[in-house]
């Protein structure tokens, strides 16, 4: 059985590292970064797509600077809307499939339960704003492809909310942690291992990419894992876990303060509400998603494992 080729680009972020450990050892992938392939550089981006002639392409850069991104929304629209056009089109014409990674910031918050992928997206902030323009170009676009909607994601690369929660739980006496905003911390172990089951569920394995049946798979999809938490809640259960395996800790739990937005002031305005409804994603591929829970507790002990 010939395997399909993939092609990565934004390999060294959160979900483009976990995508190369899950993938270690298998042939035909090829993996980017920006400085082989730079997003905001359309003619390197086009060439490294007709060079490789992938069987599936892995979108997993992206301006993740949702702060910065206020002031720098021009960089930010390059990026994450211009960018996925382009790709979704030079996919589109060597018949390659796209998987593209976007957002629970394209929504407002302000739906009660959860997000589903037909609810009208209304974003509050550039980086929303810009995530939803390159939904919208890859849906222009036609061919092959696959929209996974993710949040809150955290992993062993780059810099994310869990990391600096276990790193400052070691330093300080006290954090206050904003417990009105609602969502489910997703680990990009997770996201890899969907978008794995993903590619062997529409590509068939015989490196031909998406087989004809594919186009029952195209669209958006939320993915996240069971369940619902604040931001104060995950940083206890990060707290908690830590201390469950013997991690030596200054703060005590108590001292993990509850706090309102308003109290923690950002300059890019976030939804109160990010919990995405996975109901379509498990149906149609058949895919059971664990408690929240479970890959924190397993985060705790390979971050602690790669520190020492």
């Amino acid at each position: 059985m010939t395997m399909p080729t993939v092609l990565v680009l934004g390999k060294n972020g959160q979900i483009g590292s976990a995508l190369q450990r899950r993938w270690a050892g298998r042939a035909g992938v090829s993996a980017h970064d920006r400085t082989t392939c730079d997003l905001g550089n359309i003619d390197q981006l086009r060439d490294v797509i007709r060079r490789t002639r992938p069987h599936v392409i892995v979108n997993a850069a992206a301006y993740t600077a949702v702060d910065r991104a206020e002031t720098d929304e021009d960089a930010c629209h390059r990026i994450n809307a211009i960018a996925p056009g382009i790709i979704a089109e030079e996919a589109r014409t060597i018949g390659a499939c796209l998987i593209h990674y976007s957002t629970d910031y394209v929504f407002d918050g302000e739906k009660a339960t959860g997000y589903r992928e037909d609810d009208p997206p209304c974003p509050l902030n550039a980086y929303g704003r810009s995530k939803l323009a390159g939904d919208l170009a890859i849906l222009a676009a036609g061919g092959n492809h696959i929209i996974l909607r993710v949040g809150w994601v955290y992993g062993l690369a780059g810099q994310n909310f869990a990391k600096t929660i276990l790193r400052l739980a070691s330093e300080r006496d006290e954090l206050k942690i904003v417990a009105d905003q609602f969502g489910a911390p997703t680990s990009a172990e997770l996201i890899a291992n969907v978008t794995s089951r993903v590619i062997d569920r529409c590509c068939g394995g015989e490196g031909e990419g998406c087989d004809k049946n594919s186009r029952q798979f195209c669209g958006i999809f939320n993915l996240a894992p069971l369940g619902r938490i604040s931001w104060h809640g995950y940083a206890l259960e990060l707290v908690r876990e830590s201390a469950r395996q013997g991690r030596p800790l200054r703060i005590a739990e108590d001292k993990v303060i509850p706090i309102a937005s308003a109290d923690y002031p950002v300059a890019a305005t976030r939804p109160k509400n990010a919990l995405l409804d996975t109901n379509k994603i498990r149906q149609i591929f058949s895919i059971d998603l664990p408690a929240w829970q479970a890959d924190v507790k397993r985060f705790v002990t390979e971050w602690d494992a790669l520190k020492s």
